[in-house]
């Protein structure tokens, strides 16, 4: 049997943030190893995912998902090894996906779980590429943004984890692509990486909407929206007929403790006919599979690349998480916990 520590790491929620989270809203806490009951698995855990929807976790008030308690474990997916099984279908040594949290080892029932298939190696790849991003920009694109060939797709955070696979899944099926992003660096890599036509930095843009309007000679006719605020208020400004817009995130808002208001555009969904409308992945949920064996399909052909923003060690994780939030990643926030 594999040796066990005699305590178990974790990050906890140690009080609520006012704005941009700080080092002081996470404590680092050893508590005793857990035990897995009937039903249950003991977890090794390998990588951590840190993705912005946690940020509105940190708020005392139900959304889609429940808040974090203060003293609770902070976090969502995560990938590791099965060191012990008290169900059927687990063993030692199988590899598994699921909502562990920030902690090195977790007790979880095995109905939670998904096999990590030998596709995703490095392990990592299931929380990015072959994970929840990867779906999200999948199903989010393909179905409510509808891409056909010929047409211009622009995605805001562009070389982000979700932004990335969009940006290539609308170059293979014949789009012009344009990304937005908030560093040369991070465009260069959008275009002499992942192939994008076109990429703006938001940052030092004069003027956005001039701007999008000479990446986007002929108009925009799916915007897929990871950040919301002025970012898109300008991408709304350059709308085809009938364009579609699949939200997926408003970044720009989420450390905001009042309401933002800005330019009140909904009027240009009038005159241009277009459909905006939100999702959570969590509604293809039964789709998983398919998505997860056609961006394999793809990885396999050379034809989707991807990039990781790795932090070492459990106590990495707030520093990493406040980054991710001011944009500071460049690529999938990942945390390792193994050597």
């Amino acid at each position: 049997m594999t040796s066990l520590p005699n305590a178990n790491s974790q990050i906890v929620l140690a009080s609520r943030p006012d704005g941009l989270p700080t080092e002081a809203n996470f404590r680092l806490e050893q508590t005793p190893m857990p035990d897995p009951g009937a039903g249950e698995v003991l977890v090794k855990v390998h990588f951590l995912s840190l993705d912005p929807y946690m940020r509105g976790r940190m708020r005392d008030r139900k959304s889609y998902v429940p808040p974090y308690k203060i003293g609770e474990v902070f976090g969502g997916d995560a990938v590791g090894e099965v060191i012990r099984s008290e169900t059927e279908g687990f063993e030692a040594g199988d590899m598994v996906h699921g909502r562990f949290g920030c902690q090195t080892y977790a007790a979880v029932a095995g109905k939670t779980l998904r096999k990590v298939g030998s596709d995703a190696r490095p392990l990592s790849l299931a929380l990015g590429i072959l994970g929840m991003p990867g779906i999200t920009a999948y199903f989010g694109l393909l179905d409510l943004g509808q891409p056909q060939s010929g047409e211009t797709v622009v995605v805001s955070a562009g070389s982000g984890a979700v932004g990335a696979i969009v940006g290539q899944i609308a170059k293979i099926k014949g789009c012009r692509t344009v990304g937005i992003a908030g560093s040369d660096e991070k465009n260069a890599y959008c275009i002499d990486e992942l192939g994008f036509d076109a990429a703006i930095n938001y940052k030092t843009s004069k003027n956005l909407v001039k701007d999008l309007r000479a990446a986007c000679p002929d108009g925009v006719d799916v915007y897929f929206d990871n950040v919301g605020g002025p970012v898109s208020d300008a991408v709304m400004m350059c709308l085809n007929n009938h364009a579609r817009i699949p939200v997926c995130g408003q970044i720009s808002g989420y450390n905001s403790e009042e309401v933002d208001v800005g330019p009140r555009l909904i009027w240009q969904l009038i005159v241009k006919r277009a459909r905006m409308e939100g999702f959570l992945v969590f509604d293809y949920f039964d789709r998983y599979a398919e998505g997860l064996d056609q961006l394999s399909a793809w990885i396999k052909a050379g034809e989707l690349k991807f990039k990781e923003d790795v932090s070492d060690g459990i106590e990495s994780v707030p520093a990493a998480f406040i980054g991710m939030l001011q944009g500071k990643n460049f690529g999938k926030q990942i945390v390792k916990l193994i050597d």
